[in-house]
């Protein structure tokens, strides 16, 4: 988990990528180093924790973007908590990159740039996650969600005028970089570097294990290794469900709104005519007249079309009204005016002249009450669950928003509460580990977004509209599992420790005869490894790169300085490798432009980016920030008090 958020935090996409996040990551909003937060706190208040130019960051906003950046982290690490959040430094990059969008924004505005209210109304109207059933911006759903959010309008506007700032002064300057070719040719020609080399292999699993630990040595290794047994945060969900066979028995249809039902489609049921018909639009009477003529003959509609250089389509079974929308009334009128095999036309349309055929004719009989009843049962009865299940969860908004709490909302809709035990992320129950409840997953991602003293929320559970009403129940901070409930589980990874320790020191020996002039193979009996494990190593760069899960040896290999050796461990603590580089033959890249057109590409990308930076940093020391230190490690160790929770 901590390495999730170090690579979220050392990404190398620069400055620019970072702008993303000054949306509200809750709200599925558009979305330098930290060296100066030891800076000056001079002129700063109290409640603020820096400032840029005129501009603050206040506590409750660097608060409020942790959260929102360890619940976005959730959705993709179900683990990640504000512990290990704050332990990979994420608050202090955090802070540095709305210093360094506020910055950027100072300083467009200091050279008279402004974002209007019309554009910033176009990026939130344009967010997915706020748009309602019709595929509209939902005013109601956007207030709803800053409410649960306990976000300002206000706030969000400010964020994404920011952001958009930013984006206008860095996009110019991002991809406008571009790089010569002789620059690029001895780029390009290490992509081409063929390297050899030799990797042994000393495994953990063939040493041997050791006397059974002691109860001491246990202890020892458990405390070193706390965050190993580290049990993340876990809630209880107390919670009701609604479906839509909880309301079916009230969504059964009357007699009287079945037969009404009947009554007000009874166009639909009564006897009716269809027809199926091809036809070919001319764009002139006369070639229309000479193709009815040669269908008359006996020519298929479809091949005297082709003949034509047009092309025959097929209206099948549609009643005459569908047909006239469909092509015209002068087409319905001749149609359903002639019998079976019939050509029609030339006939005058909006298009051009038509040539009909009538393929076929349909005679639908009337259907009777009883026969359309099972159908016309099936639609009202999904319709009123539909609106039932609204009505209810209307209901329970109403409530909830008015400030009843879970077990009176509950009590008065009549609906049935469950408790879960405390359960992970991820819906682990650590003391009785199983499988967990797919059914739950929705459940727990509102739970473990909300806070412990919020209200209740309404979760959609299912596309038919089935929904539940969720609220935190009790919090279980993270925290190392007792040594006593995991002794086995501790005792065998210590075991394991002791033969990778000594895996290690014999990697070490065979290291140092072999810097010493000794064969591989040739150390690694000396050393005591039964069966040496040699392969040997050869590839170039460019291969290397093309491999989904590169080969550690031969990533090793091209790290290294010529007739060189190294040691590096093994993925999974498998063991450890000891790899030698023999050779290095250099790429020729006469003759291959478009792996140099490829790296000139990059190259002019990442300079652009690098002076995007560039100018950031200028911006930042033109307006001039200022931060407070105390403030941030007082922020810091509140949120570490917490428990790991994010809230």
């Amino acid at each position: 988990m901590l390495s999730f958020f170090r690579r979220l935090i050392n990404s190398k996409v620069g400055v620019i990528v970072t702008f993303v996040v000054l949306g509200v990551i809750a709200l599925a909003f558009a979305a330098g180093d930290v060296s100066n937060i030891a800076g000056s706190a001079a002129g700063i208040g109290g409640n603020d924790i820096a400032k840029i130019g005129k501009e603050e960051i206040t506590v409750a906003e660097l608060r409020q973007r942790a959260g929102d950046e360890v619940a976005a982290a959730r959705r993709t690490q179900p683990t990640a908590d504000m512990a290990g959040y704050l332990q990979a430094g994420a608050l202090e990059q955090a802070l540095d990159r709305m210093i360094g969008a506020t910055s950027l924004a100072v300083f467009g505005r200091d050279q008279g740039m402004a974002i209007s209210k019309r554009l910033v109304d176009g990026q939130i109207a344009s967010i997915p996650a706020l748009q309602g059933p019709t595929g509209k911006f939902d005013e109601n759903l956007y207030r709803r969600i800053l409410a649960e959010r306990k976000l300002t309008d206000a706030g969000i506007r400010k964020d994404i005028a920011q952001e958009l700032l930013a984006q206008q002064l860095t996009a110019p300057t991002v991809g406008a970089a571009s790089v010569g070719e002789q620059m690029a040719r001895p780029y390009a020609a290490l992509m081409l570097e063929r390297r050899q080399g030799q990797a042994g292999f000393i495994p953990t699993a063939t040493l041997p294990a050791g006397p059974a630990p002691t109860a001491a040595e246990l202890q020892a290794f458990y405390g070193r290794n706390l965050s190993r047994y580290r049990v993340p945060e876990r809630r209880s969900l107390r919670y009701a469900l609604v479906t839509p066979e909880q309301v079916r028995a009230a969504a059964t249809p009357t007699e009287a709104e079945v037969a009404r039902a009947y009554q007000q489609n009874r166009a639909a049921y009564q006897a009716s005519e269809k027809r199926t018909v091809s036809q070919v639009i001319v764009a002139d009477q006369a070639g229309a007249q000479a193709l009815a003529a040669k269908v008359r003959a006996g020519t298929s509609l479809a091949d005297a079309a082709r003949a034509a250089g047009l092309e025959a389509s097929t209206l099948t079974g549609l009643d005459k009204a569908a047909l006239t929308a469909q092509s015209s009334a002068a087409v319905a009128d001749a149609a359903f005016g002639a019998a079976k095999g019939a050509v029609l036309g030339p006939i005058r349309g909006p298009l051009g002249f038509a040539v009909v055929r009538v393929d076929a004719v349909e005679q639908v009989p009337a259907r009777t009450l009883d026969q359309v009843r099972p159908a016309i049962v099936a639609e009202l009865t999904q319709r009123k669950a539909a609106d039932a299940l609204a009505t209810l969860h209307d209901k329970l908004d109403d409530a909830l928003g008015g400030g009843a709490t879970f077990d009176e909302a509950i009590a008065d809709a009549k609906l049935q509460p469950r408790t879960t035990p405390a359960l992970t992320a991820t819906g682990i129950d650590p003391a009785a580990p199983a499988q967990p409840d797919p059914a739950l997953q929705p459940l727990l991602a509102a739970a473990f977004s909300a806070a412990e003293d919020d209200a209740p929320q309404l979760v959609q559970t299912d596309k038919d509209g089935s929904f539940a009403v969720v609220a935190v129940g009790q919090i279980v901070p993270a925290a190392p599992r007792p040594l006593a409930d995991i002794r086995a589980a501790v005792t065998s990874d210590l075991i394991a420790d002791r033969r990778r320790q000594a895996a290690r020191r014999i990697a070490g020996q065979v290291l140092a005869a072999v810097n010493k002039g000794t064969p591989l193979a040739q150390a690694m009996v000396a050393a005591g490894v039964a069966a040496p494990q040699v392969k040997p190593l050869v590839g170039t760069r460019a291969e290397l790169a093309r491999q989904q899960a590169p080969d550690p040896a031969m990533a090793t290999l091209f790290g290294m300085a010529p007739r060189s050796t190294r040691l590096v461990e093994a993925p999974q603590g498998a063991g450890w490798l000891i790899v030698r580089l023999d050779g290095a033959q250099q790429g020729d890249v006469a003759g291959n432009p478009t792996l140099i057109a490829g790296v000139r590409s990059d190259l002019g990308r990442l300079s652009g980016n690098e002076f995007a930076q560039q100018f950031a940093r200028a911006a930042r020391t033109q307006v001039g920030v200022k931060t407070n230190a105390s403030a941030l490690a007082k922020l810091k160790a509140e949120l570490a008090g917490q428990g790991g929770s994010d809230n």
